[in-house]
């Protein structure tokens, strides 16, 4: 019994070492995947993510005959008129009437205000009066010098008679001769006193301001009884206009264009027109002139478009945007029927490269890089008439992303 209890108390130095060798090996391979893990977690880490897109879905709409045209550029620009004036009096004065309101529409030649009058009509009446009294002059003149020729007539009877002497006749013609002189510088003073009733009489029309040309007023600066003048007055108490009139027949475009886009710019070019206010409203128009200037600063040559219809909406200073397009509409009889139906994009989408149009196209979670030819503008859609289908899904604002043709993207729908 005590040889098997001793027995027992024996260490099996066998068993214990295979029991530490496979303790190390678990701790190595615990180890091992720890830092494989780590590693991996380090790798992913560092790869850089796949970005995330808002994505929208080109959607079929119907387009007109005019929004199916593809434009070779868009631009924007601003409604001016060519004919503006603002009115002012031609003399200092203060006013005592004033005809108009804003929006009124005036005719050429229509009475837009009056200044105060009392001095020239009163000079205007002393004017009258001075050649009342030159006329007068005049005739007492004529009177006398009639009288003196008969008198010279009778003289002159006598001395071939001998019944007087020559002294008389020669004082006789003496008479003639100044009473003539008279008549003729009493003439010339009554043409000066007319001439000074014509120069009041025009002193008095300049304080009746008048319209220059038919138009609509679209401001007015000066109300009854203030202080008008040709000239800015120092203190601030002088208007140097009563009115601004715009003649809305002279409506037209300016366009500030790229340099670099230029040549596709050219006179007679068709154009749509798109006011800012209206974004459903399209408006047909022209290229009028391209100026033969650039603007150093901007890069920009400005372009002079013309209205081809007249529309009351049309406001000056209006924001606008054309489209200028690449042939007439219309010129293509199939072109109406083949793109009856486009696929529109939000106007984000839509990038320039290269003065090209692009929009980037998502399929199987990479982007491609599509150029595309645009049509109208539908609200703050645009329309395209070519380079992608209706359905297609699209990147809605890649300007801010650092995208390239074939990069991984995640869609997030919009």
């Amino acid at each position: 019994m005590n040889d098997e209890l001793i027995d027992s108390l024996r260490i099996d130095r066998q068993r214990s070492s295979e029991r530490s060798s496979g303790g190390v090996v678990a701790s190595v391979i615990g180890i091992a995947l720890v830092l494989l893990g780590v590693a991996a977690a380090v790798w992913w880490w560092l790869q850089p993510g796949v970005p995330e897109v808002q994505i929208v879905q080109a959607e079929s709409v119907e387009a007109g005959e005019r929004a199916a045209v593809a434009s070779v550029l868009d631009a924007s620009g601003y409604v001016v008129a060519r004919r503006q004036a603002t009115v002012a009096a031609e003399v200092t004065g203060k006013l005592i009437e004033v005809n108009v309101e804003e929006g009124q529409r005036v005719e050429q030649g229509d009475v837009l205000a009056r200044l105060d009058d009392a001095t020239e009509q009163a000079q205007l009446g002393l004017a009258l009066a001075q050649v009342s009294a030159s006329r007068s002059a005049l005739a007492e003149t004529a009177a006398r010098l009639e009288n003196a020729r008969r008198t010279l007539v009778r003289q002159r009877d006598l001395r071939a008679r001998e019944l007087t002497s020559q002294a008389e006749v020669d004082l006789a013609e003496t008479e003639v001769d100044s009473l003539a002189a008279r008549l003729a510088n009493q003439r010339e003073q009554v043409g000066v006193a007319e001439s000074q009733v014509a120069v009041q009489r025009q002193r008095l029309d300049e304080l009746t301001i008048r319209a220059p040309f038919s138009g609509v007023v679209i401001a007015r600066a000066a109300q009854a009884g203030e202080m008008v003048s040709p000239i800015s007055a120092g203190g601030g108490f002088t208007r140097t206009g009563i009115c601004t009139i715009v003649d809305m027949d002279s409506l037209e475009i300016e366009v500030d264009v790229n340099e670099a886009y230029i040549d596709r710019v050219s006179a007679d070019q068709p154009v749509v027109a798109t006011l800012d206010a209206y974004p459903d409203l399209e408006i047909p128009a022209r290229v009028k002139a391209v100026v033969p200037a650039a603007d150093r600063q901007k890069a920009t040559v400005r372009v002079r478009v013309a209205f081809v219809e007249r529309d009351p909406r049309v406001l000056p200073e209006m924001g606008i945007s054309v489209r200028f397009l690449d042939s007439e509409p219309g010129d293509s009889p199939s072109a109406e029927a083949e793109t009856r139906r486009l696929p529109a994009v939000p106007a984000s989408a839509v990038i320039q490269r290269a003065g090209r149009d692009y929009v980037y196209r998502l399929a199987d979670e990479r982007v491609e890089l599509r150029a595309v030819r645009l049509g109208a503008r539908d609200g703050n859609r645009v329309l395209v008439v070519a380079g992608i289908s209706a359905g297609d899904r699209v990147v809605e604002d890649p300007a801010g992303l650092e995208l390239e043709d074939g990069d991984r993207a995640r869609a997030v729908q919009n």
